[in-house]
């Protein structure tokens, strides 16, 4: 039974962010059109301005980046050209708000369109994991450290940050989880669940010490028993693109391409991961397919926008992704060409638009999670 108050639905709908109509002409545009006009305003900018794009974005977009990476790579780069103003992120919502904790107070990070969204990090919001926190921590007589993935708004960053935790990336949530260890007998995991099973397993963690929290559902879901004595709390939320991946699929791969390398994201369900010969972060499947011979065949289980484009890049191999349905990011495809005009053209007019500001406290909270993190290595 789920049970949602009214004046929680009325907080999040609130806190959506709404994207300001485009003109037309913006949309008439031909691609060529719109490629012209953004090289001329990038131009024009020079080094006021900094295009980040993420490894999910259409090669229309990245074409433009100045720096192409994962979400946390892309929020220091930018925050490290301290000569730049405007830092232009072409990636999701969250990953501009952590640009934004770490930029210097004279830049502004803009993110093209306020509707691109991360549909794991809104399956956990500020008020689901205060509630949560407050049952789980009344509910155990034993320290709770939570650990918020990346993919997560700057909020939650700064609730962690606030109760002893730090955040983790897909790179290092085995060296956290670790540590939280070291400052207490649980971990609240969130928003994906995928990422902390899978993580928890290779620690050596068993499934009967897991417990799973959904956040729809009265007192989380399950018996109050199994949260007292599961030493990872994870939170009910996945990545919709790595949550298509299946195993039927990757045995489909090795049936058709003998021999084929088979390398997907720990997003993946568990069955998956296990299934596979490899697993781990967007940037590391880039550098184990650079690194590969000429000739080797992959099988790849991450959003395709970065399979076609890995495949496009290394002639020399054969690497598809797993999903023969298209599946790229559909938030994240919402950065098109005309909405990084538009926000250049504004700049070039002495206008930023679609500024992503996070509130002074929850920066100060959020960084210190952060910090925690990076002094970890």
């Amino acid at each position: 039974m789920s049970v949602i108050s009214l004046g929680s639905l009325a907080r999040r709908a609130a806190a959506a962010p709404e994207q300001e109509p485009l003109p037309d002409s913006y949309f008439e545009a031909s691609p060529a059109e719109l490629a012209e006009r953004i090289g001329q305003a990038k131009e024009t900018l020079g080094s006021k301005l900094v295009v980040l794009g993420h490894h999910y974005q259409r090669d229309d977009i990245i074409r433009w980046a100045d720096f192409i990476g994962d979400s946390f790579k892309l929020a220091r780069y930018g925050a490290g050209r301290r000569d730049a103003d405007f830092i232009v992120f072409c990636g999701v919502h969250f990953m501009a708000e952590s640009a934004d904790i770490l930029a210097a107070e004279h830049q502004s990070v803009i993110l093209p369109n306020l509707t691109a969204g991360c549909s794991m990090a809104d399956m956990a919001n500020i008020h689901q994991v205060e509630e949560a926190w407050e049952h789980l921590t009344r509910a155990s007589n034993r320290r709770i450290v939570p650990v918020t993935y990346m993919n997560s708004a700057a909020n939650l960053k700064a609730f962690v940050g606030e109760h002893g935790g730090a955040v983790c990336t897909s790179s290092n949530a085995r060296t956290i989880l670790d540590w939280a260890f070291t400052q207490g007998e649980q971990v609240l995991f969130f928003p994906d669940q995928h990422l902390g099973r899978n993580t928890g397993l290779r620690m050596g963690i068993p499934l009967s010490e897991m417990a799973v929290w959904d956040p729809w559902a009265l007192g989380g879901g399950e018996d109050p028993d199994n949260y007292r004595r599961s030493r990872i709390l994870l939170w009910k939320g996945h990545c919709s693109v790595h949550a298509r991946f299946t195993v039927g699929q990757i045995e489909e791969a090795r049936r058709t391409h003998p021999g084929v390398r088979i390398v997907v994201h720990p997003e993946c369900e568990n069955a998956v991961v296990e299934a596979a010969d490899d697993y781990g972060s967007t940037e590391k499947i880039v550098a184990v397919v650079n690194a590969a011979r000429p000739g080797t065949t992959f099988g790849i289980g991450t959003e395709v926008n970065l399979v076609n484009r890995l495949a496009h890049e290394h002639p020399d191999k054969t690497i598809f992704c797993l999903d023969p349905v298209v599946c790229p990011c559909s938030t994240m495809y919402r950065i098109h060409p005309a909405y990084l005009l538009w926000v250049l053209d504004n700049l070039l007019d002495g206008r930023v638009k679609n500024r992503i500001i996070v509130p002074e406290r929850d920066k100060q909270w959020a960084r210190a999670a952060l910090d925690r993190m990076l002094a970890l290595g």
